[in-house]
C-alpha cells in the first residue's frame, strides 16, 4: 500500500471515528476546506474549517442513528498528493439495527501538509 493510500485509510478512519463519537471538531479535522458534498441532488460547500456541524449530519443521517460503519473502502486513483475511494458504508440504530447501505466516491488530499476529505459524492441523503 503506497503511503498516500494508508495515510487517506487512516483519515477516512479518523473521520468515522470523530463522527461517531460526536466530535465535531474531530470531524472538520478530518476534512479539508473547502469541502464539498454532492448527494441527494444537492451539492452543499462548507468553505471553512469547523463549518461541517454534527447537527446537520444528525438531521440527515436517519431515524435513530447512533453509529456508522465502513463496509468497502477500495482505491480507484492514488496520486502523491490526491486519493479517490470508492467506499460503501452503513448507517446504525443503538440496537444494531440498520438504517441503510450508501454507496460513495471520497476524495482525500494533501493541502498545506494536511491530509483530508476535500469531497464526496454520494447516494446518501
Amino acid at each position: 500500500m503506497s503511503d498516500a493510500l494508508a495515510t487517506a485509510m487512516a483519515v477516512l478512519d479518523d473521520y468515522m471515528a470523530a463522527l461517531n463519537r460526536g466530535d465535531e471538531p474531530g470531524v472538520n479535522d478530518a476534512c479539508n476546506f473547502p469541502h464539498v458534498r454532492l448527494a441527494g441532488g444537492k451539492v452543499v460547500v462548507w468553505p471553512n474549517h469547523g463549518d461541517y456541524k454534527l447537527g446537520d449530519f444528525i438531521a440527515r443521517a436517519g431515524d435513530g442513528w447512533d453509529h456508522s460503519k465502513w463496509d468497502e473502502r477500495t482505491a480507484i486513483h492514488v496520486g502523491k498528493k490526491k486519493v479517490h475511494l470508492k467506499v460503501k458504508f452503513s448507517r446504525w440504530r443503538r440496537d444494531d439495527s440498520l438504517i441503510g447501505r450508501f454507496e460513495t466516491i471520497y476524495i482525500v488530499t494533501l493541502q498545506d501538509g494536511n491530509w483530508g476529505i476535500q469531497a464526496r459524492s454520494s447516494f446518501a441523503d
